[in-house]
């Protein structure tokens, strides 16, 4: 008996730490220390020395059941993007800067392609962000994950000159909500997905023209998209951002109300955007109540920021010049911390 035989391929390890080191390494910045295969990532703070009051700010996240989907479809070089997706856009939310990104890859069985391809994912949305992919993990755990299946999750640090942070604190009667589009559903609500549509490879792979001619199964696979870049722009541009909110798990109800102070209420005109079909579907099929889809899904817009009504339409100028698109959703008033849809 040894290690393989219990389940536990060491060479396919190595193997795959071969196979995802060209994948890392498009991620690297100078301020890397490290190579892949060390103990431990190290990342040099000397360029921040000259903000007045670095702070360091971190998310952690996985990709959660949206990877029945990639297992189903055999595709596993976007879920990675998802998990940086998930931890870069609430950095970006405090107004940081992503600087270091860990990944850890739990499976049954350790395909070294598989996991790579995997990597090949998160280095790609590292990329997106401008963030260094510096380590992370691969656990072969045979008995407790089935062959064929992972998890994937995430950590990241990022920084900001706490003068420059986002908090809410400032957002007033007035301020203007601005919307981010999303891609579609991104990475949460996928337990309810499943129960409403069939996971099985032949209706994932059915084709319809209300998605715009794609498959169903590539559709709510699409990646979350990173709007580390976006926000950027915004702000390089001279503007302000008062507050944003990542549109996650909660969706509308839950998310806009962590970035207001209290007093402050927000109205969404839920009609002043385009609603990807992919939900209009999903709320049919399952028929499943206006609220519940607020109370669950982004809607197609993955985030909101709020700023003076003087900057909005630049704003939005400015996300559409970053490659992402911008709708002006709403506007901030006085009342209960809260969110009406209108």
């Amino acid at each position: 008996m040894d290690y393989k035989k219990a389940g536990v391929d060491i060479e396919a390890g190595y193997k795959a730490v071969e196979l995802m080191k060209e994948h890392i390494a498009g991620t690297m910045r100078d301020e890397v220390l490290t190579d892949i295969g060390g103990f431990s990532g190290a990342f040099s703070m000397e360029a921040f020395k000259n903000m007045e009051q670095p702070v360091l700010v971190s998310g952690t996240d996985g990709v959660g059941t949206k990877l029945k989907v990639a297992f189903v479809m055999d595709k596993h070089d976007t879920v990675g993007i998802d998990c940086v997706a998930m931890c870069v856009n609430d950095i970006a939310c405090s107004g940081g800067e992503p600087l270091f990104f860990l990944d850890y890859i739990a499976c049954g069985k350790n395909e070294p392609e598989k996991i790579a391809a995997i990597v090949s994912g998160v280095a790609n949305g590292c990329k997106q962000a401008g963030a260094a992919l510096i380590g992370g993990e691969t656990a072969e755990m045979p008995g407790f994950y089935p062959e064929g299946e992972y998890d994937l999750a995430g950590f990241a640090v990022g920084v900001v000159d706490k003068r420059k942070m986002i908090t809410g604190k400032k957002i007033e009667d007035g301020d203007v909500l601005v919307g981010i589009a999303s891609s579609g559903i991104h990475s949460n609500g996928f337990s309810l997905v499943r129960k409403v549509f069939d996971m099985k490879e032949e209706s994932l792979n059915k084709t319809f023209e209300s998605l715009g001619g794609k498959t169903l199964g590539e559709t709510i696979l699409a990646p979350t998209i990173i709007y580390v870049n976006a926000l950027r722009t915004v702000r390089k541009g001279g503007i302000t951002i008062k507050g944003c909110s990542h549109i996650t798990g909660g969706g509308f109800y839950e998310n806009i109300p962590r970035m207001l102070p209290d007093g402050i209420h927000a109205r969404i005109n839920t009609e002043s955007y385009e609603i990807p079909p992919i939900f209009k579907m999903l709320a049919k099929d399952g028929d499943i109540a206006k609220d519940a889809m607020y109370n669950t899904y982004n809607m197609g817009i993955g985030m909101v920021l709020a700023v003076s009504p003087a900057d909005a339409d630049r704003a939005v100028s400015l996300i559409d010049q970053s490659g992402q698109k911008g709708y002006i959703i709403g506007e901030a008033v006085n009342g209960d911390k809260g969110v009406t849809l209108e």
